[in-house]
């Protein structure tokens, strides 16, 4: 079973920056596309960002502007990275990577929080 290990939350002032990451504990084949969702207390799981396989990436109009998503190509394991700047209070959530192959199969990581807070 293919797990997705995320680190790199925290707590952070706001206007600060955390950068998060998440890799694989196996290979997975036929990566479709990658990135990060967040679920704040009270609220649905929502899009931060995706990367595609080929590069394109995506984001939500709350984060566009101040977070870039990418990824990294090690040797049989691809990591995604999700570098948060000007955080704000609002950004505080729990935040999940995930991705999904081909042929639909969805891996999702265990979750890492955020806290943004003066």
């Amino acid at each position: 079973q293919v797990q997705l290990v995320e680190s790199g939350g925290g707590l952070v002032q706001p206007g600060g920056s955390l950068r998060l990451s998440c890799v694989p504990s196996a290979y997975i084949f036929g990566i479709y596309n990658m990135g990060w969702y967040r679920q704040a207390p009270g609220k649905q799981r929502e899009l931060v960002a995706t990367i595609e396989g080929g590069g394109n990436p995506n984001y939500s109009d709350s984060v566009k502007g101040r977070f870039t998503v990418s990824r990294g190509n090690a040797k049989n394991t691809v990591t995604v990275y999700l570098q948060m700047n000007s955080l704000k209070p609002e950004d505080t959530a729990v935040y999940y990577c995930n991705y999904v192959t081909r042929v639909g199969v969805s891996y999702w990581g265990q979750g890492t929080q955020v806290t943004v807070s003066s």
